[in-house]
């Protein structure tokens, strides 16, 4: 008896271990990125010395400025080795950039173009060095670009119906909002960036109506959320819009979207918020 308690104790130590070994996601909305935002990313981090930092410029048109600019800051806040991994530019099976990606403490996605980005890393090594990252109980983190990609469901930005590009939506209608696959890192959560600056509250609605299981975050920019185990922090300067459960979702004969009610609400600093449907 005494044995079988021992045997299932180191089960569950196990167990625990690995659920707490699970790493983090910092989501950062775009716009400025604050001192304080970045030293709260590295306190996520947990980063040692010993630690290195690696950056993945892949969605941006200027990879090499926005290395740079990244670089600069982190370096002046913590003074960490920060890496550039240009995988548009390199050679995706490399096995000792793969090697080093999965084992960054720190991996950060620069802003730009979401698409762009998943072009580059999709059934690749790079996507699966980077979930391995996480799993092993690193910190992935993205800015602008970087947070859309996070989804399974990754909002492309441009529409279906209405294929003139604008910060939001002139309708909400039924199937206009484009998805692709994203890195699936948020398998039950949609995330949208720039959210009250760009004014995407119709965007994020039909993202809703379109996958009516899932929770859709909106993060408005100068504002991250920490993601651990299904719950989300927020922190930074700004709100953070949850939306949830539509009930009695229906599309009219003039293809709009409709529903009686949501769940819904707004959130800033401090807050935790369940990002499980």
């Amino acid at each position: 008896m005494r044995i079988l308690l021992v045997s299932l104790f180191l089960c569950i130590s196990v167990l625990t271990i690995k659920a707490q070994s699970k790493g983090n996601l910092f989501i950062i909305g775009g716009g400025n990125r604050s001192d304080a935002l970045m030293e709260e990313m590295l306190k996520t981090a947990g980063l040692n010395q010993s630690d290195y930092i690696i950056v993945l410029p892949m969605a941006s048109t200027i990879p090499d400025s926005g290395f740079k600019s990244i670089a600069a800051q982190l370096k002046k806040i913590g003074s960490y080795q920060v890496r550039n991994f240009n995988f548009s530019k390199h050679n995706v099976n490399d096995k000792k950039w793969i090697d080093s990606l999965s084992s960054a403490k720190l991996i950060y996605i620069l802003g730009g173009d979401q698409s762009r980005f998943m072009q580059s890393v999709l059934n690749t090594p790079v996507y699966n060095a980077i979930h391995q990252a996480y799993k092993s109980g690193s910190t992935i983190a993205g800015t602008s670009a970087g947070p859309a990609v996070m989804s399974r469901f990754m909002i492309t930005g441009k529409q279906l119906l209405d294929t003139v590009y604008k910060e939001t939506f002139n309708k909400l209608w039924d199937k206009n909002i484009e998805f692709e696959q994203g890195l699936g890192l948020l398998q039950n959560t949609i995330i949208d960036q720039h959210f009250l600056k760009r004014n995407r509250y119709n965007r994020l609605i039909s993202a809703l109506a379109a996958h009516p299981d899932l929770v859709c975050v909106g993060i408005d920019e100068s504002t991250a959320i920490i993601v651990h185990e299904g719950k989300a922090a927020v922190v930074g300067e700004s709100q953070v819009i949850r939306m949830a459960r539509p009930q009695n979702l229906e599309v009219s004969d003039k293809h709009l979207i409709k529903f009686s009610h949501a769940d819904f609400g707004i959130f800033t600093a401090g807050d935790v918020i369940d990002i499980l449907p």
